[in-house]
């Protein structure tokens, strides 16, 4: 499995599919068989669409898609997106309105490397535009980085977030979300002891796997089931010649994909027949909920294997951050060494990949931090994905994020909206 030719054999696979479902879709739709209308017929064209646009969304990267946004002044503003640290594994990028004030709100969102682009967090990043200045790490596919550019490993990982935040000065506010959140725990303990002025003003971690062994699920329990022996026959494979990162070890993205459907096989496999079922009908449209979803939720990019096995092995199997052990370089990293950075854990009540008691960990291993800089919050009926994407991000975790903010900034903010309360957020 860790060859080229295995690589090349699931990228031919999706090849084929996709050209099968463009051959349908014109074979049935020649003009000649209009003398003749057949149901028979606008089924196969309609699963030749939606099988084409699958399988071509795969290897796709998805474009943030957001460029206006109406600021209070009440005009339209382009929204530009640059890209200010440049780095071969990921970058740091800012959402950047030209025409606005630049709001006294730093935010640098932490996204996730666990098989998606940074743009699954499309939607959290429109709705802190509202009242942030917004930058966001942008992970780059490990397929497209030529081997020549070294290793990427958790540690890397951490040192990346290190020079982020160091770049963007100690004014930062910090949202992590989901996986990354042990790493950026880590990364801000580092700089408490390195580089104490750099340190951000708040960190918050959403739904991130801290203590995977608190509160196991099927998703972070998997380390425990496998050894890593297996993990590197099974998983693991070199990149094909078609990229520039040929002969790269890689988990490719679309084994993670694999993983990621057959969690709820029964329900994307009703959700494509009946997207099949509205094309049929004519009632499927470019941008409909079923093709917005999964034109993200499809797009999957491959991780370098030492970040892959690393995380693994040193997150989930030796509970490396939950222990506070782990390390940078050879040096103990010292989460207990934060003492000036508020910190907040958000969770969601039905999350089942990570559950309601491996993020709050985070708390107790901030030993160096006074109760009244932790706060912490379960939303009630939130799934993973709605903690930071979904209504209830939206009605009731974002406004306690941004008061929680608030609290811990040297200047008054402006007024947020109201939202449920929060003993820790005040």
């Amino acid at each position: 499995m860790r060859y080229m030719a295995a690589y090349d054999l699931m990228e031919t696979m999706r090849n084929t599919n996709q050209w099968l479902g463009a051959s349908a879709l014109s074979m049935a739709s020649y003009p000649v068989f209009s003398m003749v209308p057949n149901p028979a017929l606008q089924w196969m064209a309609a699963w030749g669409e939606v099988t084409e646009r699958t399988f071509k969304r795969m290897t796709a990267k998805p474009d943030w898609g957001i460029r206006t946004f109406t600021c209070a002044d009440g005009k339209d503003h382009l929204v530009h997106i640059e890209t200010v640290v440049e780095k071969p594994f990921g970058n740091l990028i800012h959402f950047r309105i030209p025409g606005r004030k630049p709001s006294p709100r730093k935010v640098l969102l932490v996204a996730p490397m666990s098989g998606h682009y940074a743009t699954l967090l499309r939607s959290t990043v429109k709705s802190l535009l509202v009242d942030c200045e917004v930058y966001i790490t942008d992970w780059h596919n490990a397929r497209d980085i030529p081997v020549s550019a070294g290793k990427f490993d958790v540690e890397d990982y951490t040192l990346y977030l290190v020079d982020f935040m160091r770049h963007m000065g100690p004014d930062t506010h910090v949202i992590a979300v989901c996986q990354p959140a042990p790493l950026t725990l880590a990364a801000t303990a580092y700089l408490a002891e390195e580089d104490p002025k750099a340190q951000p003003r708040s960190l918050t971690l959403i739904g991130g796997p801290i203590d995977p062994d608190a509160t196991p699920t099927d998703v972070t329990d998997f380390g425990a089931r496998v050894t890593m022996g297996q993990l590197q026959e099974t998983m693991i494979q070199r990149v094909g010649f078609k990229y520039p990162g040929v002969g790269r070890k890689v988990y490719p993205g679309l084994l993670q994909l694999s993983s990621f459907i057959s969690m709820n096989g029964d329900r994307h496999a009703k959700a494509f027949m009946d997207q099949i079922a509205r094309t049929a009908r004519g009632e499927a449209s470019d941008h409909d909920a079923h093709n917005r979803f999964y034109d993200e939720y499809l797009a999957v990019m491959d991780m370098t294997a030492e970040f892959y096995l690393s995380t693994v092995e040193r997150i989930f199997k030796n509970c490396e951050i939950a222990k506070n052990e782990f390390t940078v370089n050879g040096r103990h990293v010292d989460i207990g060494k934060i003492t000036s950075v508020a910190v907040k854990t958000v969770e969601g009540a039905k999350d089942d990949i990570s559950a309601p008691g491996q993020c709050i960990a985070a708390l107790k291993l901030c030993t160096g931090l006074p109760d009244s800089m932790k706060a912490s919050h379960v939303e009630p009926d939130a799934g993973h994905y709605g903690i930071f994407a979904g209504k209830s991000w939206r009605n009731n975790i974002r406004p306690l994020v941004l008061r929680f903010i608030d609290a811990n900034s040297p200047a008054p903010m402006p007024k947020v909206k109201p939202a449920n309360k929060n003993a820790a957020a005040k």
